[in-house]
Order: C-alpha cells, then structure tokens, then sequence
C-alpha cells in the first residue's frame, strides 16, 4: 500500500519534469509585465508655476496637467486661487476641441452626409456672399477670405457689426451663421478661399452652423453625442461669455449663450477634460476604448496649412494646421510641438515626439491679450517640463 504523501511527490515531480520538457525555457520572460518607465520630477515646472502666478497680478491662479500617451495623467498642480478642479473659460483652446468634433461628423458616413473638404454651399441652405469655394476645412484653418478676428479691433466696429453675433449670447447659432453666411462686410476685405489665413473672427461660427446643419441638432447634442460621452468629459460645455467674461464664477451653470455657443473660444473645462482631448490626439483618435477619430483625422488636424509668419492677426512665430498652431523644429529637425493659446491666458499642447501633452490654465477674464501667460509657457515652461521628461528616458 503506496503512503499517500508518496502518491503525491510522485505525481507533482511528473508534472514538473512534464512542464519543463514542454517549455523552450522563454516563457517567463515573455510573461513578465513591463515595468513602467521612471516618473518624472515635475518640481522645477512647479516652482516655474508657482513664481509666475506670484509675480503677475492679473495671474491671480495658475494649475497644469501633463498627460503621457500610454500611462495616462502623471502630474499635476494648481497654484494662486486656483485649484486641480478649476473650471476655467479657456478661450482659443476651444478650436481644437471644435475641429475634433466636426472631423466626427465628416467621418460618420453612415449617419451623416458631410465632407469637410466640400464647398460649404453643399450644405447651407442660404444664398452667400462669399467665395463658393470656401470649404469647412478653410474655415477651421483660417483661410476662408472672411475678415479676421483683427478687424474688430481695429476698425470701426460698425464695419464688424453685422458679424458680432458670434461674440454675443443672444439669440441661436444657426441664425447667427445664417447672417454672417449672407451679409457681406463693404467696408472689409474679403479674400478668394485659401489664398492667405485671417485669425479667428466670424467663419468660426459659421462652421457651428455647418456642424448643426449636416449634424441635425444643435451644438452642444452634437459635443455631447461626439465627444463628451465617449471621451466621459464631465465639466465641459460651449457657451458664450465672451461679452461678461470679467463675472465667470467658476460654474458650468453660469454659462450664457448655451444656443449661440462661441465656436472659436467659448468653451468651459477642466484640467482632467482637457487632457482627454489631448490623449484622444495622442492616441490616433482613441478616448480610451472608444475610437472617436481615426489615426488619419488626427493627423489631418496636424498637417501645416500656413506657415511660421503667413497668419494673419495673431502670433507670428507659429504655422497653423486645423485647429492647431505649429511650432516650427530647430533646422533639420521634424515638427514635433502642437499647441493653442487663449484669450485669457491658457495653453495647451501636444508633443508627438516625447509623446505627450499639457495645459496651463490662467484666468485673465479682462481680455486685454493672452500674454505673458502663452508665450511664456512655450518659451520658458515647456522646456523645463520637456528636460524633466528626457531625464528619465
């Protein structure tokens, strides 16, 4: 009679010799996780922060995020009167958000019959005074002909009026598109399409009014159905605060034009919404297992239209894509920096070679210019935050 603890020395030792005669002794290698790489020390961009908000008055707050590709959320911090949950208006920032959701529609092909590089004349059903060329495409990248942002600042505003609507919270998007689409600015000059990039201004909302129109609802069913939910954004909205900037009280609620929503800067978010936005860019479209874009709408987005100098209105150290400034590389070098300043002072960026994002938020609701807050987070900050990364890969 075999002991039973026998039996079973002798069936474990079987098994292992069994194992180890069917294994080419690589298996554990192959099973074993990669570790994750080394956190970076963020506390040289911190200190940045943190003194920049202490010496300029109108920065009573400042907060950042930075965003890898594949680990996600891996710092942040918030300074001055601001905190890590600050819902902030991020003005310009609102572009790139507004580009992804009209490149969703020009790719729901089963729901929606929209091509972005059509004449918008396909889809309005209203006689224009603009170029029949103008595509939605020139629109978002500024090269449409219509005056620029720079007209109402510096013309008489009864040359700009009929356009303000867009800068105004009475009223609905689509009439406000359907007065800008239909009454010519004689006093301005108005270009042929894609001949020369005028910042900002009025065919921002005009592509509103295309999204509404192909889309059949309004702007913020579109946001939410496109992007909000599949990329489970919970603070950001499209209103138009532009003209009572100066009373934002920090609440999704207190946003005004909620049916003339201001395409090109009226957005409200977060930190943690933002950096969504920016892993959905830095994953080829993807909100985590939701594919929103595909990886060649991203890359769409980012393909220069105007180059460093040629955009009209705004900052000339930059090209421009689709939403996008481009910053231009060091000689020899690939275009690897991405970025959106706003009115207000904030930035946000993605870096496609270190593979990554970030955004700084300001709240300079005087509206008098975006700097020193952008100009200096791409000059001074983002190498620190880039020095950081590089030191631990």
């Amino acid at each position: 009679m075999a002991y039973p603890g026998k039996f079973f020395s002798v069936v474990l030792l079987s098994l292992t010799l069994f194992l180890v005669s069917c294994s080419d002794g690589s298996d554990n290698r192959r099973d074993m996780v990669e570790p994750d790489p080394p956190m970076p020390d963020f506390a040289a961009a911190d200190a940045w922060l943190e003194a920049f908000v202490a010496a300029h008055e109108n920065y009573p707050g400042g907060s950042m995020i930075v965003v890898d590709k594949t680990q996600g959320v891996i710092h942040k911090s918030a300074f001055g009167n601001q905190d890590e949950e600050t819902v902030a208006l991020v003005a310009s920032l609102s572009k790139m958000p507004a580009v992804t959701l009209l490149m969703a529609l020009h790719e729901d092909d089963a729901n929606v019959e929209f091509d972005i590089q059509a004449p918008i004349n396909s889809y309005l059903p209203w006689v224009g005074v603009w170029d029949s060329d103008i595509t939605t495409e020139h629109l978002l990248s500024h090269r449409s002909g219509l005056p620029g942002e720079g007209y109402p600042l510096y013309t008489p505003i009864e040359d700009y009026l009929p356009h303000i609507c867009q800068a105004l919270p009475e009223g609905t998007l689509l009439a406000c598109a359907e007065t800008i689409f239909i009454t010519p600015l004689p006093n301005l000059i108005s270009l042929p399409a894609d001949i020369f990039a005028r910042y900002g201004g009025s065919q921002w909302q005009l592509s509103g009014g295309v999204a509404e129109t192909v889309g059949g609802a309004n702007w913020q069913h579109l946001w939410d159905q496109y992007i909000a939910t599949p990329c489970e954004l919970e603070q950001s909205r499209f209103g138009n605060n532009y003209s009572i900037a100066t009373d934002w009280d920090g609440n999704t609620d207190s946003l005004v034009g909620l049916e003339n929503p201001w395409i090109g800067g009226g957005m409200a978010t977060t930190l943690d919404d933002y950096a969504k936005l920016l892993s959905l860019h830095l994953n080829g479209g993807a909100c985590g297992d939701h594919q929103v874009l595909s990886p060649e709408s991203v890359a769409f987005m980012k393909e220069q239209r105007t180059p460093a100098g040629k955009v009209g209105g705004s900052w000339p150290y930059w090209g421009y894509g689709m939403g996008w400034w481009v910053v231009p590389p060091e000689e020899g070098e690939d275009i690897y920096l991405y970025l959106n300043g706003g009115l207000y002072g904030s930035s946000a960026w993605i870096d496609v070679e270190r593979q990554y994002g970030g955004v700084v938020i300001f709240e300079d609701y005087s509206g008098n210019a975006p700097d020193p807050g952008v100009t200096s987070v791409v000059w001074e900050l983002i190498p620190i935050i880039e020095d950081a990364i590089d030191a631990v890969r």
